[in-house]
């Protein structure tokens, strides 16, 4: 939580609605949500270092400005774990920084969405084939740093029931 405002984050790899997800509960919340920023960055996979760490930054500036117009809840489709993830797939190195910036957004709870739903290929999705090992990265990476997450699985509607039952716990 920073200040009065209940941080969640949906995570997990490419292709498992998280956009979708955090469009329909931020209108269910009547709040506001943090997209991708990465997307409005990048036009493919081939990336250096320093676009992640750019990532990173744009990333975390966006869901800090966020805050105040937030009521109680923010929702954010991704977090800089994902951005080191995407730079350990893709580069083999993560730059130190992100480390540090995974530091200035204390998330109340990580959403790990599940691979049990269709992948859709669109410009930027390429790891399709791949997706099982890319899970079990976010899963690993979360345990790793010990956040507080929530498995989400299933139909559309069992993971809406999922997430908007712990986020009402979460706002009680």
């Amino acid at each position: 939580m920073i200040g009065d405002i209940t941080l969640i984050c949906l995570y997990g790899p490419e292709s498992v609605g998280k956009t979708t997800l955090a469009k329909q509960l931020a209108a269910h919340y009547q709040t506001v949500f943090v997209h991708e920023v990465a997307r409005d960055l990048i036009t493919s996979n081939d990336l250096t270092l320093e676009d992640y760490v750019r990532i990173g930054h744009a990333q975390t500036e966006t869901v800090l400005k966020a805050l105040p117009t937030a009521n109680r809840l923010l929702i954010c489709d991704t977090d800089v774990v994902t951005t080191a993830l995407y730079s350990e797939i893709y580069l083999n190195d993560v730059p130190p920084v992100l480390a540090e910036l995974e530091k200035d957004v204390p998330y109340d709870r990580y959403f790990l969405l599940n691979i049990d739903v269709p992948w859709v290929a669109d410009g930027l999705r390429d790891l399709g084939h791949r997706r099982q090992e890319i899970y079990q990265r976010f899963k690993n990476a979360l345990e790793a740093r010990h956040l507080p997450y929530i498995e989400v699985s299933g139909s559309w509607a069992d993971r809406w029931a999922t997430v908007t039952a712990e986020i009402d716990r979460l706002l009680a």
